[in-house]
C-alpha cells in the first residue's frame, strides 16, 4: 500500500532563529520511502542528523519573517493491521535489556514515580503480559475525553488523570505512566496515521501519537487514543516522552501561524 505522508508549517519571527524539525520518518521504519523532497520559503540551508534515540532530526535557521516549512513523501507501508501476540509476555527487571532500561524509568511527562499506587490500585492484580497492557490501554481510553485545546505542551500524566481530558500525546503519556510503573518498558512515539481501513473523523488531519511496550522480545504497537489495530502507521520518532519527539524546537520566539498535515492513501 502506498501512502503520501507530510505537513507544513508557516512561522513567523523578528530575528533569524535556529530550529530543529523532526517530522521526517525513521530510517528503521516497517515501511520504505519511494520518494520525498523538503522544501522552505524562503529558500533556508538545513542539514539532517540522527538524535540519541535514532530519530531523523533537520536542523534549520529561520529568516526574519515569515518562513514556511514543508515535508512531503511517498511511503510503501504494509497493508496488514499493527501485529499482535496476545501470549507475549512482561519481563521482569532483571531480564530488561540494557538499552530498554531507560524506557522503565520516569520522564518529564511521565511520572511514573509519583503515581505507582495508581497504577498497582488499578492495574496490580491483572495478570501479567499483553492482557495487562491492554487493559492499562483500555482504560485510559474509556477515561479520559478526547479534545483539541483541552491541554497544554507542559500537562504531564498526571495532569491528565486529573482532567479526565487530553489530545493523543496525553492518552500515550498516561498509558507510558502506567506500564513504567509496573515496570514494563515503554516508549512514546509519534508518526503518521492515516484513516485506512476506518471511519474518518470529523477533525483535521494530525500527527498521531501512540506507544510501544517491551513484552518479551519485541517492541510491540498499542495506541491508547484509538484503542485498535491499525493500517499504515509511518513511524516518526520515539523518546521517552513527547520531549524528546517534538515536531518543532525553536531556540527563540516563534509564532506559529498555521500547521498542515497530511496522511493519504494512493489510490489509482
Amino acid at each position: 500500500m502506498q501512502l503520501r505522508v507530510g505537513c507544513e508549517f508557516v512561522h513567523g519571527v523578528t530575528a533569524e532563529t535556529h530550529a530543529v524539525v523532526q517530522v521526517e520518518p525513521r530510517i528503521d521504519g516497517a515501511f520504505a520511502i519511494v520518494d520525498e523532497q523538503w522544501e522552505t520559503e524562503p529558500p533556508l540551508e538545513s542539514r539532517r542528523h540522527l538524535d540519541g534515540f535514532g530519530n531523523l532530526r533537520r536542523r534549520v535557521t529561520l529568516s526574519a519573517g515569515t518562513s514556511t516549512l514543508r515535508y512531503d513523501a511517498l511511503v510503501d507501508v504494509p497493508e496488514f493491521a499493527d501485529p499482535e501476540d496476545l501470549d507475549a509476555r512482561e519481563l521482569t527487571p532483571a531480564e530488561v535489556p540494557d538499552d530498554a532500561l531507560v524506557f522503565t524509568l520516569p520522564s518529564r511527562f511521565c511520572p511514573s514515580d509519583a503515581m505507582g499506587w495508581q497504577a498497582a490500585e488499578l492495574f496490580g492484580a491483572i495478570d501479567p503480559g499483553w492482557g495487562r497492557v491492554q487493559a492499562i490501554c483500555d482504560w485510559v481510553h474509556g477515561t479520559v475525553t478526547f479534545g483539541y485545546g483541552s491541554s497544554s505542551p507542559t500537562t504531564t500524566a498526571a495532569d491528565v488523570l486529573e482532567a479526565g481530558k487530553g489530545v493523543c500525546r496525553d492518552f500515550a503519556h498516561l498509558a507510558v505512566t502506567f506500564c513504567r510503573a509496573l515496570n514494563i518498558p515503554t516508549r512514546y512515539v509519534f508518526g503518521y496515521l492515516p484513516d485506512v481501513g476506518v471511519e474518518p473523523l470529523d477533525e483535521p488531519m494530525d500527527f498521531c501519537a501512540w506507544i510501544e511496550v517491551l513484552l518479551g522480545d519485541t517492541w510491540w504497537t498499542f495506541d491508547p487514543r484509538n484503542n485498535q489495530r491499525r493500517i499504515g502507521r509511518v513511524l516518526v520518532g520515539r523518546g521517552r516522552d513527547a520531549l524528546d519527539v517534538a515536531m518543532i524546537t525553536t531556540f527563540g520566539a516563534a509564532d506559529l501561524h498555521s500547521m498542515v498535515v497530511w496522511a493519504d492513501e494512493v489510490t489509482g
